[in-house]
């Protein structure tokens, strides 16, 4: 019978292919976990800071340095990081030198809810706790119950959006049958803006005015500016 080498050898090579793949495998699952990485993806102020992230994987026994990487659960330091108040979405990922790496994306306010309690409403338009860290400057909401949000949230999200709107706006009132007043930053009038709808429409027309009464050094005349009748902009001189 004729023996066959190059099928022996190939199986000899597959067994060390084998055997040297388990061996790194194991080796590197019995590496410490050497650090945690924070990275937070936008360049905006902290609502929650990478020592408050470290405590909280700490407090849940997670990712802690010193402990073999074999014992960490990528999936569970997700879910723990992404249960956080602060936290919009978490992303983590463990390099081969033992480094756990984690990209935050935090939830970001556009209006915060003055009353019987006081809270953020996020970008998403979700109810946001305030932040022990930082405080947002973004339009105060009077007035607002929580069955409300829903209804104002167009408005406020337009107005976050909006760098002129952003800018000019400090409050939001609702008063009775779902009609808001917005109060303007260095402005002595009032603007009533009234149902939350054809929101664009009613914010470029006032955009408009602004800037014509602006020009025309007008905008100490007025008392009260309404935007509610259709495709015109109605004043009130005082």
């Amino acid at each position: 019978m004729k023996i066959n080498f190059n099928y022996i050898k190939a199986i000899l090579v597959l067994a060390l292919v084998v055997f040297l793949y388990g061996f790194a495998e194991k080796r590197n699952n019995t590496r410490k976990l050497k650090e945690v990485e924070v990275k937070f993806t936008q360049n905006e102020n902290l609502y929650i800071t990478e020592t408050a992230v470290n405590k909280l994987l700490i407090q849940n026994r997670l990712a802690l340095t010193g402990e073999g990487k074999e014992t960490l659960d990528l999936n569970k330091v997700e879910t723990v990081l992404n249960s956080q108040p602060m936290i919009e979405n978490a992303e983590v990922f463990l390099t081969l030198d033992g480094t756990l790496k984690t990209n935050i994306q935090q939830r970001r306010p556009i209006g915060r809810v003055l009353g019987n309690s006081t809270y953020y409403i996020d970008r998403l338009g979700a109810k946001m706790p305030l932040s022990s860290y930082y405080s947002a400057r973004v339009p105060i909401l009077n007035d607002i119950s929580d069955n409300s949000i829903e209804e104002v949230y167009p408005l406020l999200k337009y107005i976050s959006e909006d760098p002129f709107y952003s800018e000019l706006v400090t409050q939001i009132s609702r008063e009775n049958g779902g009609l808001y007043k917005l109060e303007l930053r260095r402005i002595d009038f009032s603007l009533f803006f009234g149902s939350v709808d054809r929101v664009e429409e009613k914010m470029n027309n006032f955009k408009a005015f602004y800037k014509k009464a602006l020009k025309d050094d007008k905008l100490s005349t007025y008392k009260m500016v309404d935007l509610q009748f259709g495709n015109q902009v109605v004043c009130t001189k005082k």
